[in-house]
C-alpha cells in the first residue's frame, strides 16, 4: 500500500467516525423528544411550527424507530472506521453501504426536497460521500494486492 493510499485510508477513518458520532447523536436526540421537535429537528430548513400538531401513537413509533435507525447506523460506521483505520477492506464495504446508502436515500429524499439546511445535514452527506470515494479508490488500488 502506498503511502497516499495509507493516508486516503486514514482520511476516510476519520470521515467515518465524525460520520458516525453524528448520526448516533441524531438517534439518541431523535428518540428522546416528541415527534414534532424530531422531524423539526431532521427537516431544519422547514418552519418547525408546521410540525407542532397532535400526532398518533404511531408516529411516535415511526419516528423513534428512525431515530434507533440513526443510532445503529452512525455505530456500525464508527466500529467500521476502526477497521479501515488498521486497513481492513471489508470494513470499507461495511462503511459503505451501511452509511453510504443511509445518505442516499437522505439525499434524495431530504436533500434534493430542499428540507434541510446545508449544515449540518449536507456537510454529513458530503462528508460520507467523501469516506466513500476514498476507500472506493483504495480498494481498487489494491485488490489484486500489488498496492499500486
Amino acid at each position: 500500500m502506498t503511502t497516499q493510499q495509507w493516508l486516503a485510508l486514514r482520511t476516510s477513518a476519520v470521515l467515518w467516525v465524525v460520520w458516525g458520532l453524528v448520526h448516533m447523536l441524531a438517534g439518541i436526540l431523535t428518540i428522546s423528544q416528541p415527534a414534532p421537535n424530531s422531524i423539526g429537528g431532521i427537516a431544519d430548513a422547514v418552519d418547525p411550527a408546521v410540525f407542532h400538531t397532535t400526532y398518533h401513537a404511531a408516529t411516535d413509533a415511526v419516528i423513534n424507530q428512525h431515530g434507533f435507525n440513526l443510532f445503529w447506523i452512525g455505530l456500525t460506521t464508527l466500529v467500521a472506521a476502526v477497521f479501515i483505520w488498521r486497513q481492513n477492506k471489508t470494513a470499507i464495504w461495511v462503511a459503505a453501504l451501511v452509511g453510504g446508502l443511509a445518505d442516499v436515500g437522505y439525499f434524495f429524499f431530504m436533500d434534493l426536497g430542499g428540507h434541510v439546511n446545508f449544515v449540518p445535514g449536507t456537510i454529513m452527506t458530503l462528508v460520507s460521500g467523501s469516506a466513500v470515494v476514498l476507500t472506493g479508490w483504495v480498494w481498487f488500488k489494491t485488490r489484486s494486492g500489488d498496492g499500486t
